[in-house]
């Protein structure tokens, strides 16, 4: 049933947006030049890698020795309007439409985060990560990354359809005022560190593979 809506929830958004998509492509295209997506290998359900689509917010500015840029330099005032009211997430309705995304989950992080994390924070990749989720409408980015784990493992613990509606609804109230977004802390989020659990972690993973392979 949640697979089902996904998919449909994401083909009618799609096709509502389509104008609102075209528009962004050629604004970004214009202000930030090519390519306009922004493709990433990112972990899915029992880790198992795919490529998530964003709207690319940040320049290909370089040094003299021809290094890219921090984050925080080469992010525009618009891309940071697009991260604020989340216009550069769209993009992964297409994820979504494959089946590699849910619209309500944990949070798709970075595959290096792999084993870094704790075997109870492993538990956020029991499920397909989602466009938003229970991290995401109780602070998104102003709360730090152990109470963002806590809150995906929750999520998993106590997922339902129900609640998948209710979080879709807090994300429409959250985005708009913009709440949970720290402006003042900078433009990126700081890089997740991880744990001194790696060994536990690894085993986990272990588990998570012969899972996936098993179906």
């Amino acid at each position: 049933m949640k697979s089902l809506f996904d998919r449909v929830v994401a083909l009618f958004l799609l096709i509502v947006c389509f104008p609102l998509l075209l528009l962004l492509f050629l604004l970004i295209r214009f202000k930030l030049g090519a390519p306009v997506l922004f493709v990433q290998e990112r972990p899915g359900r029992y880790g198992k890698p795919f490529l998530l689509y964003k709207f690319r917010t940040m320049t290909n500015q370089r040094d003299a020795s021809g290094q890219l840029l921090p984050d925080a330099q080469r992010l525009t005032p618009f891309g940071m309007r697009l991260r604020a009211y989340s216009l550069d997430e769209l993009p992964q309705l297409w994820n979504v439409l494959r089946g590699e995304l849910s619209l309500v989950g944990p949070r798709p992080l970075l595959m290096e985060y792999l084993p870094l994390y704790t075997p109870r924070q492993m538990k956020r990749h029991e499920v397909l990560p989602g466009m938003t989720g229970w991290a995401q409408v109780n602070g998104r980015n102003a709360i730090t990354w152990e109470q963002k784990f806590e809150l995906d493992v929750w999520y998993v613990e106590n997922r339902s359809f129900w609640l998948d509606l209710k979080i879709l609804l807090l994300t429409v109230k959250r985005v708009f005022p913009k709440t949970g977004i720290r402006c003042e802390a900078g433009s990126t989020v700081e890089k997740f560190t991880g744990s001194t659990q790696a060994e536990p972690v690894r085993r986990e993973m272990g588990e998570f593979d012969r899972a996936y392979e098993s179906g």
